[in-house]
Formats: C-alpha cells, structure tokens, sequence
C-alpha cells in the first residue's frame, strides 16, 4: 500500500477495518457476534435507552438485524468469553483483554491512596465487609448488598456507600464483572469469574500498551497516535513509544495521509477496498465517530451529542445518530422507540451539505429493520430537520 494515501481511501481503510463493506448474512447467530466484537475489539457501554442501549448498535450497523437476546447471553455470561472493565470508557472487552488492563486497575489503587480526601481511607472496614459478603454469598448486584445492608441494627454504612464501594474496588480490579440484570451490573471476586491462567498473567505496563496499540491499529485500520491512543484511552508519550516498537516488529507502518497535519499509522493487515457499499445508524459511541476530532478530520462531520443541552438550545436532537452511506457520513438522525405505543419516532433528521439525493430512499430499509428489531410495528416522522420530508415520502406516511 503507498505511503502516502488519499483522505478518501483512508476513510474507507478505517471502514473496512470496522466490519463496514462486508458480505452479511440474513441472520446473524454467534459466530457473526463473536467476530464483529473481536474486531473492535470493545463495545461501549451507556445507559441511555430512547432508541437502543448504546452496546447493542455497532452490532446492527454492522450485521443489521441480530437477536439480543443472543448477545446478552454471550456478554453478560457469568464466566464467558467477555467481561466488563474501564477500556475506552466502561466497556465489554474480551476476557484476555483483562490482564492487559492491570496497570489502569494500580493507577486508580494509586490515586485512592495517595488522596487524602479519597473515601477508601475512612471505609476500609467497609471494603473488607463488601469483600466478605460477596465470598459468602456469591456474585451480587449493588441493590441485594444494599438490601442485606439494610436489614443490619445499630450503626452502620449508607446505601450510597455500597455503591461507592464497590466501583472502587471493580476499577482496583479488587472486584470483577459478573455480567448485567436489567443493566444493573453483578460484583463479584475476581476468582470466582475468572480462570486462574487469566488472573496469574503477569503483563508489564510497556507490553501492555503495545499489545493495546496492536489492538487499536487494528481495529482503526489507519489512525495517527492520537487516534490509536484514543481508543483505549492511553497516554500520548507512551503511545508513541509502543508504536515505534510495533513498527520495528512490523505491526504497523508509518504513512503520510494527505491534508491530515499529523503521520498516520497503518496496521499491517488493514484493506484498501476501492469502495464501501454500506449504509448504517451509528451509535454516538461507535468507534467510527466516538473520537469527534478524527469523525471531522476524516469524514468532515462535526459531532456533538446533545443529551445535555437544554432542549431549547438543541440543533439536532437529543440522542441523534449519525448516518453512514457508502464512506461519507451524510446525515443525522434523532430516534426514540415508543415501545408503549409500539412506535419508531423520528423525532428529526438532518442531511448534511452534499448528501446524495437517494439518501432517504437507502436510508428507509435500514428504518424499517431497526423497527422490526425493536419490535415496534410502524414509523412516524416528525417534521424537523432538511431529511424528514424525504424520509416521510419514502415511508409514505405523512409528517406527524
């Protein structure tokens, strides 16, 4: 591959890379689920369900329709092939991703002991009582300890301290993930979900950074040191000197892309396919456009989610999507599923300058199947934003 690329066939290598372009099968099952996620290597965790819960997304722009329920079982087994933990943000990362995250677990230990002011110095008989009753009773969720705490006489700790307590000692890797009830997380002691070749690995905080990068690379295809850095939310200086390492083994190459200001590192096995024939929702946590500075230097898109904006002062909606056709993102879309009513809300889409004039009518398929998906039975259109006529015309119900 030339060293030095087009922005064009770096949006496409970066594309490629994320599973976009490839050949997909009427009903994804397992294996299709195992291979998606082991391309990107994370799925992002967020709470917010007025469409979808953010982890369940970059599966359906990729495969398109796919049971969850299937995803669930495989996610959140109790001592499966997945795990939760801090990656780029909470995250289900792989179970042999873990070990590689040990020093971010000492890091957040560091800090809580080197703070004066941190909550652990006050409440270590607390930890050690959290740690007891979860070896005593197995995995739990933070509401059955606050329960049990509850029933206690005389003094004792708050509720809100369970909590406290238990994110503390999950992000010292004290206590591990044991999968997710209506998305409440299970705590559980690292030992009873893990098996003792993945908690007796030992990784240096240098071998881990480059086995991260070598991930990232991979998962980008193409990415400058802050794009790759980014991904698992590593330091720039020590990223820089893991990735001359991987160049040195071969893992990745240095490459100039044009009108980017900074070099870019290209992953060995990365494809440079001559076009990307897609067209997808993305989550606001996709890794395609999470990094907001790299969606608008590869693809001229600027992002914000505007979940935190007063609505007054909202430009695009509350948890608009962005849209992908082909390798541009052309578009945004605000979706909520009203699943009392049994209704897919367009609550307002958007083109961008440019768009193709057959956006609405590729875009509609994709509607009708995440409705389907969602199991709702019809789509209404509320007439806001440049796309909405459009997409109202092709769905052929009037603007609500």
């Amino acid at each position: 591959m030339a060293d030095d690329i087009s922005p064009a066939r770096a949006r496409r290598i970066a594309l490629a890379a994320q599973g976009f372009g490839r050949t997909t099968v009427a009903a994804p099952g397992i294996r299709q689920l195992n291979l998606a996620i082991g391309r990107l290597g994370l799925l992002q965790l967020d709470s917010v369900n007025v469409f979808e819960r953010s982890h369940y997304l970059p599966l359906f722009a990729r495969l398109g329709a796919y049971d969850k329920a299937a995803l669930d079982r495989l996610t959140f087994a109790r001592g499966g092939r997945y795990i939760e933990y801090w990656a780029h943000e909470a995250a289900i990362i792989p179970v042999d991703t873990w070990p590689l995250l040990r020093w971010r677990m000492q890091r957040f230990r560091d800090r809580a002991e080197t703070d004066a002011a941190h909550w652990a110095h006050a409440n270590r008989p607390m930890i050690q009582w959290l740690r007891e009753e979860l070896a005593e009773k197995g995995p739990l969720p933070a509401s059955a300890v606050e329960h049990d705490l509850n029933k206690r006489s005389g003094p004792w700790w708050g509720w809100s301290d369970v909590k406290t307590g238990l994110e503390a000692m999950f992000r010292w890797g004290d206590l591990v993930s044991a999968g997710r009830t209506r998305f409440e997380r299970i705590y559980a002691l690292p030992e009873q979900i893990l098996s003792g070749e993945v908690l007796g690995r030992t990784v240096s905080r240098e071998e881990a950074h480059r086995e991260l990068l070598a991930r990232a690379a991979s998962a980008h295809g193409i990415g400058t040191a802050a794009d790759l850095a980014d991904y698992f939310r590593l330091g720039r200086a020590e990223s820089v000197t893991a990735l001359h390492e991987l160049e040195d083994a071969g893992v990745v190459s240095r490459v100039a892309v044009r009108q980017w200001k900074q070099p870019a590192w290209l992953h060995r096995d990365a494809r440079g396919p001559r076009r990307i024939d897609t067209v997808a929702m993305l989550s606001p946590f996709d890794p395609v456009v999470w990094d907001r500075p790299r969606a608008e230097r590869m693809f001229g898109f600027r992002y914000r989610i505007e979940i935190y904006t007063p609505a007054a002062r909202r430009t695009f909606g509350y948890y608009s999507l962005p849209i992908l056709l082909d390798d541009a993102l052309v578009g945004r879309i605000d979706l909520k599923s009203d699943r009392q009513n049994r209704v897919l809300r367009v609550q307002s889409a958007w083109s961008e300058p440019g768009a193709p004039a057959e956006t609405a009518a590729r875009l509609v398929p994709v509607l009708r199947d995440a409705a389907s998906w969602q199991g709702l039975e019809r789509i209404e259109v509320v007439g806001r934003g440049t796309l909405s006529p459009g997409l109202a015309a092709e769905l052929g119900v009037a603007l609500s």
